[in-house]
């Protein structure tokens, strides 16, 4: 992942390119360390531990939904949590949602580096927004740890 500072200014830029607004604004003065730290922490009570889509060998379908299964802990609790959606962050946040974790996302951007996608997220509970950053080879993997990120930091002392 190539992480920059613009040259005329403090600005992070993702591969070159400017971070989305609002999270630039936020960001405007931190280090790249302090920053994930921040937008990306690694750790929290709300964690992704399994991810898959049950019916994944179904034919594609254009408009249709899937389901997906997931094992999350929540604090010291893990458990199985299974969504119907559209697509893997709907389902995330619906499983969320029944575990009693609201995130709703206000602002979804994907960026591309030759070797990482980062997704940045501002999602919100419903009284507040945050900002969150996943990062991943993979977009959907790169997704899902942007939601998680999002909410560890909407939630910082759920467990």
């Amino acid at each position: 992942m190539t992480i920059t500072f613009a040259p005329e200014s403090s600005t992070l830029l993702f591969d070159g390119v400017p971070l989305p607004r609002g999270l630039r604004e936020d960001a405007h003065t931190m280090s790249w360390s302090t920053f994930t730290a921040t937008y990306a922490p690694s750790a929290g009570p709300l964690r992704l531990r399994h991810w898959h889509c049950t019916d994944a060998g179904r034919g594609a379908a254009r408009l249709g939904t899937r389901t997906f299964q997931a094992t999350l802990a929540l604090g010291d609790r893990v458990e199985t949590a299974t969504a119907t959606a559209t697509g893997p962050v709907a389902a995330l946040t619906a499983m969320l949602y029944e575990h009693g974790v609201a995130v709703e996302m206000l602002r979804f951007h994907q960026l591309q580096s030759d070797d990482t996608i980062a997704t940045f997220i501002h999602g919100t509970d419903g009284c507040r927004a945050e900002w969150a950053m996943g990062y991943s080879d993979d977009p959907t993997e790169s997704a899902l740890s942007a939601v998680i990120a999002c909410a560890n930091r909407l939630y910082p002392e759920n467990g």
